[in-house]
């Protein structure tokens, strides 16, 4: 990853500050955004923009973390839910991939990584909202795999069972929720953000360079065994 410009956005807590420890470590160039970062690294992915300031002309990498745990029964799900699910998991994605196309081609190499949910793929009650904008997330990924793959560019996605990151504070906020969410997986354990980001860096690195259009479960096998 040494010299490689990698851009993330949503870079400072969670799933994306962890890529970003890891890939610095590996000599990567980090560029975040973030809609808590302050001056020229504040964005906003739920709005138009013009620019990322100060970025190289060639990215060899790009990361899109933000998302939304929204869990309630259909009928409460209103309208404006399932509009900020699309706007902030998908649509965000949307808009700077539009920005950042015409950089990723100028690499011939680049490697686009997106983040979906396993409630796309595994039925799972509640989730309707979230999977609905997670499942146009792992479209994204398929058909924008196969428009780029003849500039060279990967386009992946990943798809995390239950993390410990902030975003889901509230689902593990107690030992007992914890507990539950633990036994539920295979493996005996929720996902750490660490686990999350090591999968991301494989697919930024030229280890995956012939890795395109999937979308890889890291689920402690929850989606596949029993």
């Amino acid at each position: 990853m040494k010299g490689k410009n990698i851009v993330i956005i949503g870079g400072n807590s969670g799933i994306g500050k962890k890529v970003a420890e890891k890939l610095s470590q590996n000599g990567a160039e980090i560029y975040a955004y973030s809609r808590s970062f302050t001056g020229e690294q504040h964005l906003d992915i739920e709005k138009d923009f013009e620019a990322l300031p100060n970025l190289p002309e060639t990215i060899h990498g790009f990361v899109y973390c933000p998302g939304t745990i929204n869990l309630k029964p259909f009928k409460r799900l209103t309208i404006d839910d399932f509009r900020q699910d699309l706007e902030v998991n998908y649509l965000g994605a949307v808009r700077t991939l539009h920005f950042l196309e015409n950089s990723l081609k100028r690499s011939k190499e680049a490697s686009v990584v997106l983040y979906s949910s396993i409630a796309v793929q595994t039925g799972l009650g509640f989730h309707s909202s979230i999977a609905g904008a997670k499942g146009a997330i792992e479209g994204l990924t398929r058909s924008l795999a196969a428009e780029w793959a003849s500039y060279g560019i990967r386009v992946n996605a990943i798809a995390p069972s239950l993390t410990d990151t902030p975003l889901a504070n509230s689902l593990l906020s107690t030992p007992d929720k914890k507990s539950a969410a633990e036994k539920r997986h295979p493996l005996g354990r929720v996902g750490k953000a660490t686990d999350i980001a090591a999968s991301t860096v494989f697919l930024l690195s030229d280890q995956s360079s012939w890795i395109t259009g999937q979308v890889i479960k890291v689920d402690g096998g929850i989606s596949a065994i029993k």
